[in-house]
């Protein structure tokens, strides 16, 4: 040991440090390529399922821009429907308005009749029940109505509809669910030939000969540029009410 020792002393001081400096470098240059094989492999091994799953988010991205150009392109089409669909709307709130006029559920004004129905003069101080306005006189003057063509009736204010019940209770009458008192006016909107369709129809005039003439019952008329039928505040029930499938065919 000692004479290893001696050598080495005796060695020049360059040849020490030349041998020291080449040591480190080979330790080095043996650690850098220990480290660089696994690298070199690890790269090359994942390289193919790097690849794989980028050609896969790509695959997808594309399917994705095609479904946005596919949405887009069904947006533009809805949207060059919107015109045919508000006129649809359109269509169908006509036909629910025509509807809710036809149920007397809203309030109509216009050129028609008004007529009073009174009792007879001489049942004032005493006379027979002939001389009374009964509900049938004042439902078959509505129903003559109806028949000439009117589209809007009111007795006293209360709107006639096709429910609408007329019945006599003691010296008044039931109208819808209203008790109404004599004299009786009848109002009608209905189109500019709505009298004369009314006094030359037979039914009609057969009433007034045979009923209002023989009891002295006083009716009386006026045909009016604007004529106000409020519109029905009862309730409206569809319990007998069903489609028409035949029409729901066609």
């Amino acid at each position: 040991m000692s004479g290893i020792v001696e050598r080495v002393r005796a060695l020049p001081s360059w040849q020490v440090t030349l041998s020291v400096a080449l040591l480190v470098l080979g330790f080095l240059i043996a650690a850098q390529l220990s480290a660089e094989g696994p690298r070199i492999r690890y790269t090359s091994q994942e390289r193919a399922p790097l690849v794989e799953t980028v050609l896969g988010l790509q695959a997808q991205q594309d399917a994705l821009k095609a479904r946005i150009l596919d949405i887009r392109a069904q947006v533009g089409a809805a949207e060059g429907e919107l015109p045919a669909s508000a006129a649809q709307e359109k269509a169908l709130n006509a036909e629910l308005e025509r509807a809710r006029i036809a149920a007397g559920l809203v309030q109509l004004t216009g050129p028609g009749l008004a007529f009073r129905l009174e009792d007879a003069e001489a049942t004032v101080g005493g006379g027979t029940a002939d001389g009374l306005v009964t509900a049938r006189d004042v439902r078959i003057l509505v129903q003559e109505l109806w028949l000439a063509g009117a589209e809007a009736v009111s007795i006293n204010g209360e709107r006639a509809v096709v429910t609408t019940a007329i019945l006599d209770i003691g010296n008044s009458i039931l109208v819808n669910s209203a008790y109404l008192a004599p004299p009786y006016e009848v109002r009608a909107i209905g189109p500019a030939d709505l009298y004369t369709r009314l006094t030359s129809a037979a039914s009609f005039v057969e009433f007034v000969q045979r009923r209002i003439d023989p009891a002295g019952l006083r009716l009386s008329f006026a045909e009016l540029d604007e004529v106000t039928v409020p519109a029905f505040a009862g309730t409206v029930s569809g319990r007998y009410l069903r489609p028409d499938l035949s029409a729901a065919g066609n």
